[in-house]
């Protein structure tokens, strides 16, 4: 498929935001005093945060292949 570089770019600032938002959801729940209770939240926080960061590499090099 092929996308604007205005797509790409708007997409990889929703990321960018969206990435900021999860990370400080994960430092307020590793800092939370029970953090067993909270072990799958953190998990699947840092998987989508993982996911969200190849998505925005692979937006930046179509960017600057473009």
């Amino acid at each position: 498929m092929d996308y604007s570089q205005e797509d790409l770019t708007e997409a990889k600032r929703q990321i960018d935001s969206i990435l900021h938002k999860l990370r400080e959801t994960i430092k307020t729940l590793e800092a939370k005093g029970e953090r067993g209770r909270y072990r799958s939240q953190i998990t699947l926080a840092k998987r989508r945060a993982a996911a969200l960061e190849l998505a925005n590499h692979l937006i930046q090099r179509e960017l600057t292949d473009s």
